[in-house]
Order: structure tokens, then C-alpha cells, then sequence
């Protein structure tokens, strides 16, 4: 086995973590109080936040670019939260909800400093061309504490992994609700969690009518570790992606994060 297929191998396997931990305050309870108290209406600050590290996105662009969602919610959510709250503001809001999450989640997990770092290291290594929600929260202020820092490093390193598998998406010519579909951690549940209505939902179902569309997304999938991998690779020694390795597993244990389900 190459260092790159083992690479690609470990982005395969810490993807769970990153995923679920990188977005887990997306949804606090930490996120909702500082959104209330910031004025923001409810469910409004991770639009708002997420999206204003980029400046005052349209909601046109915004629904873009986040991709999962429907763009009703952005024109319902965006403009009335934008007038609330400017977009320095809002980044600092939805910072400080990461900072929260973190403390309440990640304060017992050894060493947090040191697998922040790691993650950094790949993070600062990463080429942000054409990622935007990953350019802006890669050179975004960073905490300053070692348990906020792990929580911001995995938000930020969710992005980099979610603006690359979007891109390898489009080149095999799936749009994200088509991926979503094709995921068995996703189809129409995951669409109806996401605001879609259900009529939406069954559309976009029966829409998805692509032969190998199954195949087409582990496609992508493939590609996005392969990618992940070279730059696991490139940014860290073979020691520093064991020792990545062996923290995230153990993160993943430590809070309960499930395996990736076999294809």
C-alpha cells in the first residue's frame, strides 16, 4: 500500500468524526441561547453565521452555497437576520456558540491543544481556491483555548472535506440532493430534516433517476478521501497521521460518534 492509498485510507476513517463533531453545535442548545441573545430569531444564526464569514451573501448565493438546503429558507431566513445582525458580528456569534458547544462537549477529551493542532496543520497545508466557506473560516480569527480550539479546528476542517466532496460531486455530475438521495445515511429523511417539504422531497426521490446514481456518489466519496489523503499526506509525517489517527478514534469513542456504515 502507497502512503497515499493509506492516506486516503485514514480520511476514509475519520470522516464520521469530523463530520458529526464539526457540525454537532450547529444545532445546540449553545448556538440557540447565543442566538437569543445576539437577537437573532430562532434557527437563524447558523445561516446567518455559517454564511457571513463570506460578507452579506445574497440568499441566492448562500442556498448555493451551502447546497443541502432548499433555497426558500434562505430568501425566508437570511434577509431579516442580515438586518439584525452585521456580518462581523455574526461570525463572532457563531464562533462563540463553537467556543460553548466545546466546552460543555470536549472539555473532558485528553490533550485537546495537541489534536487541534494536528487538524490546523492540515487545515493551513489545504488549498482554499474555489472552497469559499472554507477560505473564509480557514482565515477566520481562531480561539484562543485549547478545548474552543479543537471544536473550531474540527468545524473548519468539516468545511474543507464538505467544500471538496461538493466539487467532486459536480464533476461526476450529481447535484448535493441527488447525493443526499443516494447516501444511506441520507435519502428522503435526511431531505425532510433539511426543510424540504414533503412534496419536495418525493419530487426530487423520483427525480433521481439516474442509473448509476448509487455509484456515482461512492464515486465521489472516493474521490473526496483520495483528495483529503494526499493532503493528509503531504501535511503531516507518517507519525503525525497515526497519532491523528489514534486522537480521532478515540474522540470518536469518547462521544459516542457510530462507524461509517459499509457500502
Amino acid at each position: 500500500m502507497t502512503t497515499i492509498e493509506g492516506a486516503a485510507g485514514l480520511a476514509s476513517r475519520i470522516r464520521p468524526v469530523v463530520q458529526v463533531l464539526g457540525g454537532k453545535f450547529m444545532t445546540s442548545p449553545e448556538l440557540a441561547a447565543v442566538e437569543a441573545e445576539v437577537g437573532l430569531p430562532p434557527r437563524s444564526l447558523y445561516v446567518r453565521g455559517r454564511s457571513a464569514v463570506l460578507g452579506d451573501v445574497p440568499p441566492k448565493v448562500a442556498a448555493e452555497l451551502f447546497g443541502i438546503f432548499p433555497h426558500w429558507l434562505f430568501d425566508f431566513v437570511l434577509p431579516p437576520a442580515t438586518a439584525a445582525l452585521d456580518a462581523s458580528a455574526a461570525v463572532r456569534a457563531y464562533a462563540e456558540s463553537s467556543a460553548r458547544w466545546s466546552r460543555v462537549s470536549l472539555s473532558a477529551v485528553p490533550e485537546p491543544g495537541r489534536l487541534a493542532e494536528l487538524l490546523f496543520h492540515v487545515v493551513d497545508a489545504a488549498d482554499a481556491s474555489g472552497l469559499a466557506l472554507f477560505a473564509g473560516w480557514k482565515n477566520a480569527a481562531r480561539p484562543e483555548g485549547d478545548v474552543e480550539r479543537l471544536g473550531f479546528a474540527l468545524m473548519v476542517f468539516r468545511e474543507l472535506r464538505g467544500g471538496l466532496h461538493f466539487a467532486a460531486l459536480r464533476a461526476l455530475g450529481l447535484s448535493v440532493p441527488e447525493a443526499v438521495i443516494a447516501d444511506p445515511e441520507g435519502g428522503r429523511a435526511r431531505l425532510l430534516r433539511t426543510a424540504w417539504p414533503e412534496d419536495a422531497a418525493d419530487e426530487l426521490v423520483a427525480a433521481a433517476r439516474k442509473p448509476d446514481l448509487r455509484e456515482r456518489w461512492q464515486r465521489a466519496e472516493a474521490l473526496t478521501d483520495d483528495r483529503i489523503g494526499e493532503l493528509l499526506a503531504s501535511a503531516l509525517t507518517e507519525a503525525e497521521r497515526a497519532e491523528l489517527d489514534r486522537r480521532l478514534a478515540e474522540l470518536a469513542t469518547f462521544a459516542q460518534v457510530p462507524a461509517l456504515p459499509t457500502a
